[in-house]
This record gives C-alpha cells, sequence and structure tokens, in this order.
C-alpha cells in the first residue's frame, strides 16, 4: 500500500524536524511546514493521509488552517497539538473538524497510536462506505444512497432526511450490537458536544417512530455508551 503521507505543521523548527524524523522511521513519508500559511499551500499541492497542526502558530493558527482544509476536504484525519490546556480550546478544535487532540508535552508513542488508530478507523469506514447501502432490518428494505426505508420490498418508502439516513445506515451496519455514541456524533454531526448530543437523541426519537411498525425492531439506549438497534426476526 506504500508509506501513508502525514502534513505536519509546526512553527518550531527543532521540534518539528525531531517529530518529523520520529515519524519517518516510523514508516510515514511526513511533509513538515513551517507555520499555517505554508501548510495550506502544501495541502493543496498534494494528497495527504492525515494532518498534524500546531495551534498556535504566527500568520495562520491550527484553528484557522483546518477549517480552510475542512473547506477542500471533509474527511482527512485531523491531530491537534497544543501547548494549551483549556478546555475552551478543546471544544473549539473538535467542532472545526479533529479527530484527536494531544497537548505538549507528549510521549510520542501515544502519538504514534494515534495516528494509528485514526487511519486503521478510516480504512474501515471508506470500505464500510463503500460496499454496504441496502439493509434488510426486520420488515423493513432500506436504501441509504435513495435514503428509502419501507415496509417489504414493494411498500410505500418514507424519504429520511440525510441526518437521519445516516444515522439509521451506522445503527444497521452495527445491528445487533453497541453503536458508540461518540462515533456517530463525530462521523455525522462532526462534533461531540451538549448540543449535538441533544440533537442526536432526536433523530433516534424519529428513528424510533419509522421503525416502530415491526414489533421484532426497536433501538435500544446503551445508558452512557450509546445505542443497539435490535433485530429479533
Amino acid at each position: 500500500m506504500g508509506s501513508k503521507k502525514i502534513l505536519l505543521v509546526e512553527d518550531d523548527p527543532n521540534f518539528g524536524t525531531v517529530l518529523k524524523d520520529y515519524l519517518a522511521l516510523n514508516d510515514y513519508n511526513v511533509t513538515h511546514a513551517k507555520d499555517g500559511i505554508e501548510g495550506l499551500i502544501m495541502f493543496k499541492n498534494s494528497d495527504y493521509d492525515l494532518c498534524i497542526l500546531d495551534v498556535m502558530m504566527p500568520r495562520k493558527d491550527g484553528f484557522s488552517l483546518a477549517q480552510d482544509i475542512r473547506v477542500t476536504n471533509k474527511e482527512v484525519p485531523i491531530i491537534f497539538l497544543t501547548a494549551k490546556t483549556l478546555k475552551e480550546d478543546v471544544l473549539k478544535g473538535y467542532a472545526v473538524g479533529a479527530d484527536d487532540y494531544l497537548n505538549k508535552p507528549f510521549d510520542s508513542e501515544v502519538l504514534l497510536h494515534k495516528i494509528k488508530a485514526i487511519l486503521q478507523r478510516k480504512e474501515s469506514d471508506k470500505s464500510a462506505e463503500s460496499e454496504q447501502f441496502e439493509f434488510k432490518i426486520g420488515n423493513f428494505f432500506f436504501n441509504s444512497k435513495l435514503r428509502h426505508l419501507s415496509v417489504g420490498e414493494d411498500g410505500e418508502p418514507n424519504k429520511l432526511s440525510p441526518k437521519e439516513s445516516k444515522l439509521l445506515r451506522m445503527l444497521a451496519i452495527h445491528k445487533n450490537d453497541l453503536m458508540p455514541r461518540e462515533l456517530a456524533l463525530t462521523k455525522i454531526w462532526r462534533d461531540d458536544n451538549y448540543f449535538t448530543s441533544r440533537s442526536m437523541d432526536v433523530y433516534i426519537a424519529k428513528l424510533r417512530k419509522y421503525l416502530k411498525e415491526d414489533d421484532l425492531v426497536e433501538i435500544l439506549n446503551i445508558h452512557g455508551e450509546g445505542f443497539r438497534l435490535v433485530d429479533k426476526s
């Protein structure tokens, strides 16, 4: 498959060089940009599997750079590096589409673990996304591309909203298993906070209304963990 390409945007030249060399030793192909402006130019000129962005940088900070990256690429994983531990900054990072966050100084092995976990998750997401879009849930047939949910193959379909369809598809992929709450929030809402969590609860309630026509199908709330789409048929 070849080594994964990482864009590292870090304005401290010594730390940036050490981190680049360390990642290169672990078989990653790393491009090092010295600030946010240079990082954006490099991002636009090549394809990367993951971005590591320092938050505090001159000319363009990590948050602004992440927002610019998200305009052209909604999917590339982003890890923020920061010397600050303020909760507001962490929440801001996730709000602009971060996949993870590390406070300086950090253990390089922890960073490696996070990179590996994120890239593996993206690979599995991609394969699931590209493969399955039709599901049988009890007596229901669900097509996530058309966003159609019908009772029986010939039944009159309900047209789901984009978020309803994405959420039901994620539940269907995890059918009879736990779908972690934070997975859906970060993947569909791109943020895991109180407000998006309440929003997801509203969508779960809507899906329950659609599914109530079949007594053998239900969405269970697994307290503190997530939801389970149960199919007893």
